[in-house]
């Protein structure tokens, strides 16, 4: 069954059908969550409440909803409601831009860690809106049309934050790296890679 049509089901009172959107969906969640936070933990607990909200506002889930879009605009507000009701950590969430245990020795395993820790901070370091994008954009992938409907913007504008966005990441990076040329390549597309490793920024 699509995303959709198990919404539905639970929406006319098949509940049981929103475990098989939880399976679907938590772990792409908890990713959206934790980057856009910088939290693991809270990011954890904002899954669950996600999940809680889609049971208690299914009724208002219509027919030609896109599911994606919609169980991403709650976790949007989960999310902010966490802001309001305490103090944004600084913490960084932990493991992320994980590189594989295999191929890197030591010494490029080290860079690598440090190239992924670099990038994890300048995402932090972005404004909220922007640190959204990017993680909506470059690591879940969404097309550009999904995100327009998310923020209610047209797809044009979303092209245009996504570039500022970037150039703005490009910055943060190089800044970490200490202005290191290598360490990056391109104008605002770009990519900091090590030894065939995505950190997955484009």
């Amino acid at each position: 069954m699509t995303d959709e049509a198990l919404m539905l089901a639970v929406r006319d009172g098949q509940v049981g059908r929103l475990g098989q959107l939880f399976e679907r969906y938590h772990m792409a969640l908890f990713d959206f969550l934790a980057r856009t936070t910088g939290d693991r933990a809270a990011a954890e607990d904002l899954v669950q409440d996600v999940f809680v909200r889609i049971l208690k506002y299914r009724q208002t889930y219509r027919n030609d909803s896109r599911f994606e879009t919609w169980v991403f605009r709650i976790a949007r507000n989960a999310r902010a409601d966490y802001f309001k009701s305490q103090r944004a950590t600084e913490q960084l969430p932990e493991g992320e831009c994980d590189v594989p245990a295999s191929g890197p020795g030591p010494a490029q395993q080290l860079e690598l860690d440090q190239d992924a820790r670099r990038l994890r901070r300048a995402l932090m370091q972005l404004s909220e809106d922007k640190r959204e994008l990017l993680v909506l954009a470059r690591y879940r992938q969404m097309k550009y049309e999904h995100i327009a409907a998310l923020l209610h913007v047209d797809q044009g504008v979303v092209k245009v934050r996504v570039h500022r966005a970037l150039k703005e990441l490009r910055a943060l990076f190089l800044k970490a790296a200490d202005g290191d040329p290598k360490t990056v390549s391109g104008d605002t597309e770009w990519i900091a890679k090590r030894s065939g490793t995505d950190l997955r920024i484009v």
